[in-house]
This record gives structure tokens, C-alpha cells and sequence, in this order.
């Protein structure tokens, strides 16, 4: 299972933070904390925070082991430049350019889990499919007289046999010809293509 997150618009050139990261592509999570606090480059703090936060989406969300995981993918990608004046000698005036990079880190576990969090939770759902509205809150007060779908889904057909529902819902009683959709009336394909005046 995979688990990624992102590190954007850090001030810092693209070059310079590729040095720490290349350095980290397919080694243990672990490990590569080990070799970031040895490492004396400016951009460890915030590759290493990044670390730490994928780490921490995949103990929370996903339920994972952290001895079980490593780095799959780590790029950096260069974001938006400022661009400065500075002056120089003889009037002259020489350009700045403020860099920032984007940093994406995917981590995936060593030994694929049996069966993740998310797969469990699709396990536990009961799915029936109604064929109306009325049938799908009597279906969620089955469950103790209680209104709620806590652990129902309830998916609603799309079969041409309820074709002929949905179209007599859309025609109201008390509703005058003239108010009906005027498309409908006209028959045959002359009277939907060329007609007299805009409806």
C-alpha cells in the first residue's frame, strides 16, 4: 500500500534539495532518518519533516508498521521564481532570481499488508439496491427504528425498467399543459429540429 505526501513552494533551488534527496530513493524509512541527521546540508530540515509526515499518514490512516516501510519515489520538481533587482557598478542593474521547489514523496510497505484499513471498512457495509425513495428509508429504519444508514449503503438502479418512474415523477398534477416540457409534446423528429420560434 502506497502513502504519499507533499512538501510545496519551499525556499530553496531545486539543485540543492535534489542533493539530499537522491541520496534517500529505496532505503528504509528508518534508515533514511539515520542519514538525514548526519547529512550538513540546509535542506534536511524540511526533507526530513516531509518524511515524518508520511510516516505519520501511514500509522494513522492506513494502520501500517513503520519498520515495514521505505521511500518508493522522492522527486523534486521546481516552483513558482521571484524574480529581484540588485544594483551594481556604473548604474548598472543585475537580476535575482528567487527560486522554490516542490518536493512529492511516495512510501510503500516491504511486505504488501493481507488486508488494509479501507478494505475492511468496504467489508462491513451491507449494499441493497432499492427501486425508490420510499423504499430506501424504510430500508434505514430497519436498523433498531433508527433514521440513520450507519452501517447500510443504499445504491439507487439505473435500469430502463424504471425509466417510465422517473418519467411520470416529473409530471405534477397540478401542473397545466402549457408549463410541460414543450420538446416532449412535439412528436416526430421534424417538430424537435425545425421549429417556428425559441421555446
Amino acid at each position: 500500500m502506497q502513502v504519499k505526501a507533499q512538501l510545496r513552494y519551499l525556499r530553496q533551488s531545486p539543485r540543492k534539495v535534489r542533493m539530499v534527496c537522491d541520496s534517500l530513493r529505496g532505503v528504509d524509512v528508518i534508515q533514511a532518518e539515520n542519514r538525514l541527521r548526519l547529512t550538513n546540508k540546509s535542506a534536511v530540515l524540511p526533507v526530513l519533516r516531509l518524511i515524518k509526515s508520511a510516516v505519520a499518514n501511514a500509522l494513522n490512516n492506513d494502520k501500517l508498521e513503520k519498520d515495514n516501510l521505505f521511500i518508493k519515489e522522492i522527486r523534486v520538481n521546481q516552483g513558482p521564481m521571484l524574480k529581484r533587482w540588485r544594483a551594481r557598478a556604473y548604474g548598472r542593474a543585475a537580476s535575482i532570481q528567487k527560486k522554490s521547489s516542490h518536493v512529492f514523496i511516495i512510501i510503500e510497505e516491504k511486505v504488501p499488508s493481507k488486508k488494509s484499513k479501507k478494505e475492511k471498512k468496504q467489508a462491513d457495509f451491507e449494499t441493497k439496491i432499492v427501486r425508490s425513495y420510499d423504499d430506501a428509508k424504510a430500508f434505514a429504519k430497519k436498523d433498531d427504528g433508527k433514521t440513520g444508514t450507519e452501517n447500510k449503503s443504499v445504491e439507487y438502479s439505473e435500469d430502463k425498467e424504471d425509466e417510465e418512474m422517473l418519467n411520470a415523477g416529473r409530471i405534477a398534477k397540478d401542473k397545466h399543459k402549457q408549463h410541460l416540457d414543450k420538446s416532449r409534446q412535439k412528436t416526430g423528429w421534424r417538430g424537435r429540429i425545425f421549429r417556428r420560434k425559441a421555446d
